[in-house]
């Protein structure tokens, strides 16, 4: 024979289900919000991609250059479907178990709703008023007749309480169902739009294979051209990272100590601002009020020509004409590099850090000049030949460098 559970125990198991879906849905909500932002923040760099580096179709691009700013663009166009298809992925799945709940919840409603009505129906049929003064009047002592009188008001309390416990159900179940239809909505929008960005990634697939077929062409002449350019940064680093070399030696000098250390020896107001900008690691505005990253910090392939290695100290951000280059923390100019045929280069110092902007087209600080964060230090150059405006940005611990992408906020 069937075991039929009482009702207050029906209504623990319906309620336990209850709160084990919503915590497996917030968990699921919170992975989804966390697709969102990236898919947003993937559209709003694909934007800035177009408007920085292909709005201008009068400036004449050298197959190279136009290749690689396509790559970077087709890389990002790619992270965008990739995330895209993932949170459309993960909609259905969270449908599928959405449906499965709803089922289950109105077998539950259901079956509560009907316990219910047979518990008032026959609470209807035993307790009459009749009945209920019979129950208390039988009572053989005052004291009896308490109690009893409490378990009337207990067991009319324990009806309202269930009553209450229906509806709020019936209220879950209906809110499921409209989460439900906008889930459904929300992944045809999705999709929709993955559809439109497929388009979109084949055609500059295609356009980037036809110029990577002239480019082929021309191969030997602009893997001289990346080396010839790579040996300029290289320069640049170089002469930073002697120029910070030398800055430890002094401040050690000053301190009384050897003068080959590696560290710097920081006065107690140096030692404050680098606990500071440790602090706030991970939360530094970027260098430039407007940007899209177009090489990333380390050694990697060149994006176009793959079997020729660059070394890249920094990442260099593409930014709009005229900006200008901004301190990223309170620090002082360490030193400001000039070198034939390379526009100049500003080191600030942070305690034992260093940020260096290097492109400047203008400089608006001398050396030995406190800056404060978001304090413009000069304007970006702007190439005359291929339009871009682009910053060179590096940190330093003491003479290594380090990624900036672990400073900056949501680099």
């Amino acid at each position: 024979m069937k075991k039929v559970l009482p009702f207050s125990t029906k209504v623990i198991i319906a309620l336990l289900s209850l709160m084990t879906f919503i915590n497996s849905a917030n968990g699921q909500d919170k992975r989804q919000k966390n697709l969102e932002n990236q898919r947003k923040q993937l559209q709003e760099e694909i934007k800035q991609i177009n408007k920085l580096l292909f709005s201008n179709k009068k400036q004449k691009k050298t197959v190279l250059t136009e290749v690689e700013d396509l790559t970077l663009k087709i890389d990002v166009r790619v992270r965008l479907i990739r995330v895209t298809n993932e949170q459309a992925n993960r909609l259905t799945q969270q449908i599928n178990v959405n449906q499965r709940s709803i089922d289950r919840q109105r077998k539950e409603l259901k079956t509560l709703k009907e316990d219910y009505s047979q518990m008032i129906l026959k609470s209807y049929q035993s307790n009459s008023g009749q009945s209920r003064m019979m129950f208390l009047f039988s009572s053989e002592s005052f004291l009896q007749a308490y109690k009893r009188t409490q378990y009337l008001n207990q067991y009319i309390s324990f009806r309202k309480k269930q009553g209450e416990l229906i509806a709020e159900k019936t209220i879950t179940l209906q809110q499921l169902n409209l989460d439900l239809l906008d889930q459904k909505l929300k992944k045809e929008n999705l999709v929709k739009e993955n559809k439109t960005a497929q388009q979109q990634y084949q055609k500059e697939q295609s356009n980037q294979q036809k110029l990577i077929k002239q480019l082929k062409k021309k191969e030997r002449s602009f893997v001289s051209q990346i080396k010839k350019k790579q040996k300029k940064a290289e320069a640049i680093n170089k002469e930073i990272q002697r120029l910070i070399r030398e800055a430890i030696a002094a401040s050690n000098r000053a301190a009384g100590k050897k003068t080959n250390a590696k560290a710097f020896t920081l006065t107690p107001e140096d030692q404050l601002i680098s606990d500071n900008i440790i602090a706030n690691k991970g939360k530094l505005p970027w260098p430039v009020e407007q940007g899209v990253v177009i090489q990333k910090y380390g050694k990697q392939p060149h994006p176009v020509v793959k079997t020729t290695m660059i070394q890249s100290n920094g990442v260099t951000i593409a930014t709009p004409p005229s900006s200008e280059a901004r301190a990223v923390f309170e620090g002082k100019v360490m030193s400001i590099i000039g070198f034939k045929g390379s526009n100049p280069t500003v080191l600030i110092q942070h305690g034992n850090y260093i940020t260096t902007y290097s492109n400047l087209g203008e400089v608006y600080v001398v050396k030995g000049q406190k800056v404060k964060a978001k304090e413009k230090i000069g304007k970006v150059f702007t190439n005359p030949e291929t339009g871009k405006t682009e910053l060179k940005f590096s940190v330093f611990k003491n003479s290594s460098p380090t990624n900036p992408k672990g400073w900056l906020f949501r680099m």
